[in-house]
Formats: C-alpha cells, sequence, structure tokens
C-alpha cells in the first residue's frame, strides 16, 4: 500500500502573514514601527493588503527588508509574495478598469434643438403678449392712481389761496375743479388755488386714457383778514392816504363766475398769482404801475380797479391774454 504524504500549503496573504507574526510576538503597529523605521499607516496597509496605497516599490522592498531582519524572517520570501500578490492586484483592477469602459455611455436625453430653441421663442413671445394683454385690460377695469398730499382735508387757512400738490399717472388728465393741471414725467402736479372766504370744496379728478376716473375732495375753511371799517371803504378820503402811504397806485380785484378758471396775474412785471381761481371767490393784488392779467376764460373773469367795477375781462369765453390795467383802469395792449 502506497503511503501519500500531506503539505501543508500557506495560503496566507502577505498581509494576513505579517498580522500572524505580530501576533504570536505580542507586538503592536508602534512598536514595529519603532524598530523598523517604518511609518504605522504603510505597516497597517501592508496587514490590509492595501498594496496601491504603499509608496514605489524600491521603497517597498527596503520596508519588506527592514522588517524581515527585525522579525527574523526571510526577506527575499516577504519580497518574492509581494511581487506576486501586486501583480494579481493589478490584474483584477485592470479587469475591472476594462469592465467600466465597456459600460454603456448613458448620454442624456435632453438635447437642445433649433426646432426647440424657435418653440421656446414663440413660448416666451406667448406669455409675453398675455402679460402686456393682462395689464392693458387691468388698466382698463382699474381707476387712476390719486393721491392727494396737500392741503390736509378740513384744514383752516389763512388767506385767500392755498397750494394743491398731488401725484396721479404720468398719463393721467388731472383737473382741479375742472381746469386741467400739468403733470410731470413722475405723476406729479401742484397748482395754486384761490379761495373764497369761509368753507372752500376743491374738487381734483384723474382720468386715464381707458377713461376711467378717481375723484377726491379737499375741504378747507379760508379765514380772510379783518377788513377796513365799511365807512373808510366807502370814503374816498380815507382810501387815497392807504394808497399814497403804500406807495401803491393800482389796486386790482379778480373774480370768476359761475365756473373755475385758471388765472395768472402780473404786478409790475413780476409774478404774483398762477392757478385755478375758484367761482365766487376774490383775489387782489397791488401794483405800483399797471397789473397784467390772463384767464382761461375771459369772460368769466371779472376784473375792479382802485375800487371801480368794469366787468368781464372780455366778451368771449376763449382765453384772455396779458390785459393789462394801469390806475385809471383802461385796458392796454401789452
Amino acid at each position: 500500500m502506497v503511503q501519500f504524504t500531506r503539505k501543508k500549503i500557506d495560503s496566507l496573504t502577505l498581509g494576513e502573514r505579517m498580522k500572524k507574526l505580530r501576533d504570536e510576538r505580542r507586538l503592536s503597529l508602534g512598536e514595529i514601527s519603532k524598530g523598523t523605521k517604518i511609518q504605522t499607516k504603510y505597516l497597517q496597509y501592508f496587514e490590509e493588503n492595501e498594496y496601491m496605497k504603499l509608496p514605489a516599490d524600491v521603497y517597498v522592498k527596503g520596508f519588506l527588508r527592514s522588517y524581515g531582519l527585525y522579525m527574523g524572517v526571510s526577506e527575499a520570501s516577504l519580497i518574492k509574495q509581494f511581487e506576486r500578490e501586486k501583480d494579481i492586484h493589478k490584474n483584477i483592477k485592470k479587469i475591472v478598469d476594462e469592465d467600466k469602459v465597456k459600460k454603456p455611455i448613458n448620454f442624456s436625453i435632453f438635447v437642445i434643438t433649433p426646432k426647440m430653441i424657435i418653440m421656446g421663442t414663440i413660448l416666451l413671445a406667448v406669455f409675453s403678449s398675455f402679460v402686456y394683454l393682462y395689464l392693458q385690460v387691468n388698466n382698463f377695469i382699474s381707476t387712476p392712481r390719486l393721491v392727494i398730499i396737500k392741503p390736509a382735508d378740513n384744514i383752516v387757512i389763512n388767506g385767500s389761496a392755498t397750494h394743491v400738490v398731488g401725484m396721479a399717472e404720468r398719463d393721467a388728465l388731472v383737473t382741479i375743479n375742472d381746469q386741467p393741471v400739468l403733470v410731470n414725467e413722475k405723476g406729479e402736479f401742484s397748482e395754486d388755488i384761490g379761495l373764497k372766504e369761509g368753507v372752500n370744496v376743491i374738487a381734483i379728478k384723474a382720468r386715464n386714457k381707458f377713461n376711467k376716473e378717481s375723484t377726491q375732495s379737499v375741504s378747507v375753511n379760508a379765514v380772510f383778514p379783518v377788513p377796513l371799517a365799511q365807512e373808510q371803504q366807502n370814503d374816498p378820503s380815507q382810501q387815497a392816504p392807504v394808497l399814497e402811504q403804500q406807495n401803491l397806485l393800482v389796486a386790482a380785484e379778480v373774480y370768476v363766475s359761475p365756473n373755475s378758471t385758471w388765472l395768472s396775474v402780473e404786478a409790475d412785471g413780476n409774478l404774483v398769482y398762477s392757478g385755478v381761481l375758484l367761482p365766487e371767490s376774490v383775489q387782489k393784488f397791488d401794483a405800483k404801475e399797471k397789473i397784467s392779467i390772463s384767464s382761461g376764460k375771459g369772460k368769466e373773469t371779472f376784473v375792479k380797479i382802485n375800487g371801480k367795477e368794469l366787468g368781464q375781462l372780455s366778451t368771449t369765453s376763449a382765453p384772455a391774454k396779458d390785459i393789462v390795467f394801469d390806475v385809471n383802469g383802461r385796458v392796454l395792449n401789452k
């Protein structure tokens, strides 16, 4: 009978072998690192078979020689096993890399084409048209903006005029007591308004291009200075010294009826009033030589010079421009 001898085949990897040697000698990685001058991380890479993390082979072989001398094992066997196992790792990595290369490339299904660009342009144009249409419809159904900054409602003013300031839409038609006023590019407007004594109601309207209208009213209580005694007003001997004392020769009183009217007055070449005069309200002006009056409605504007009633500024409802009065009340062509 033939007898067979069993030969034990060492199937441990280099890393497992190095870990087994360390365990048998009851050494730590730190102790081996101190005795061999090999960094602990490299010893750990050896034991974990992480050959790709090790430095160049020339350094690795030096590590294994120091390790073999320190642990009392064959240096050549350690180096040979390292070279064999490293080749195996390289071959495995090569196969994995080839599999990665052979893996089909997935292309994105989203590709921008000329057709998509054209469609996008059309959609953008349609969307812009809807936005524009919405804005136009919104402007059509909504009333225009109108904000009155001054004067405040129910305010009391000592004098015969007030300054109206507000804001509206830039292209809106703004009127104060039915008289149009100028609106600047920011939508701001301002105008001087003549007042009659007592409560005055100032109506401000803003109308957009779709004829939608916003209206606001402001009440202003005008308090005039206490007038002279009635006998002094009617007595020329009392009035003349007053004019002479003030060195004034022309005293004018202007009022409009029955509608609000735009009015501009210059005294001796200086603009002293420009605004909308309310019906039945009276504005008084003084000058040394002459007074020039312009009105949006000449037929509805009435003038009194030095207490003498001169009647209408003109005989037509058309605007009257630069009508000049002197001390005698004569109308001169400017």
